[in-house]
């Protein structure tokens, strides 16, 4: 939800006789954090139609890009302190 936006989130199948066990589960969410398409661990393709306007309505809803605390919390740029 902090990011606000469509998290598409894919995972191989699970195969059982494999040294790695994947979960699966390959996931759709929306910007308000909703599961919109999802699978088990078996072989399968998620899809969804997204309706990318829910991105500019859960930012006018939750303006976190405007809501920064720059009095209580200050962004470091680490590669750049690095460089020094």
């Amino acid at each position: 939800l902090d990011q606000q936006c469509f998290v598409l989130a894919c995972s191989p199948s699970r195969v059982p006789d494999s040294k790695y066990q994947a979960w699966g589960h390959s996931t759709i969410v929306d910007p308000w954090a909703k599961v919109v398409a999802t699978c088990d661990h078996d072989d399968a393709i998620v899809a969804a139609e997204l309706d990318l306007s829910a991105i500019d309505t859960v930012r006018q809803q939750i303006p976190v890009s405007i809501q920064a605390r720059t009095d209580v919390v200050r962004v470091v740029d680490v590669q750049a302190d690095a460089k020094d």
